[in-house]
């Protein structure tokens, strides 16, 4: 029985070293792959407004992947007016496998969060908590995202970029495409913000709720 025991326990390790070691490459592998996409997002992954980028460090791993195989596989980014997407789309498709995007992904989550100052003026975060309350549902209370349903982490996003969004989707210039389930979604809450203070509102309350210490995939 002891011996059995060793077994299993030297087993398990063996396990756990061996995906250690293989996470440790693919990180490594998403460093490098990176460093094109500083050009836009900075060095620390903390977004360049001038070139439309927004922050995306400690961003969640399963949301990076999602929104770049939706860049790639272009249910996301083939409407003119989204000026952004039609920029990062030929990014995306120069991550040439899976194994790639996956790689960046998990580099770009494990970067320490970097939390922009406010730029949008104007909001009430008193009316915007209330607001924020149908959201909570797919995001989490503290905007920390809910992977289950599909909702990313706001609460270390620029909040030009997150105005930019939901404007997009209101407009059906994303959220369009059937492949994006999540995108659809999401157009369809946009709309209960009735109007541009509505929606600055909103991320004023964001801007109050706490970040998360450090990256990571949650």
């Amino acid at each position: 029985m002891r011996r059995r025991r060793t077994l299993v326990v030297l087993a398990t390790l063996g396990t756990l070293l061996a995906t250690s070691s293989v996470r440790a490459q693919n990180a490594e592998r998403g460093r490098e792959l990176f460093s094109l996409c500083s050009r836009c997002h900075s060095a620390n992954g903390g977004g360049n407004p001038l070139a439309l980028a927004p922050s995306i460090a400690g961003q969640d791993q399963w949301y990076i992947e999602k929104q770049l195989h939706n860049f790639k596989d272009g249910a996301r980014a083939t409407h003119f007016d989204d000026l952004a997407g039609m920029r990062m789309r030929p990014m995306a498709k120069w991550l040439k496998t899976d194994a790639d995007v996956t790689s960046v992904a998990l580099y770009v989550s494990s970067l320490p969060v970097v939390r922009p100052e406010p730029t949008l003026a104007g909001g009430d975060a008193t009316r915007g908590a209330a607001l924020y309350g149908t959201c909570s549902g797919c995001h989490g209370a503290n905007a920390e995202g809910v992977q289950a349903v599909g909702g990313p982490s706001l609460n270390h996003t620029s909040d030009w970029y997150q105005r930019t969004q939901i404007k997009n989707y209101q407009q059906g210039i994303r959220g369009s495409d059937p492949r994006d389930v999540g995108g659809a979604a999401m157009r369809a809450m946009s709309m209960l913000l009735s109007d541009d203070q509505a929606i600055t509102d909103v991320l004023a309350h964001i801007a109050t709720l706490p970040a998360p210490a450090s990256g990571g995939a949650k």
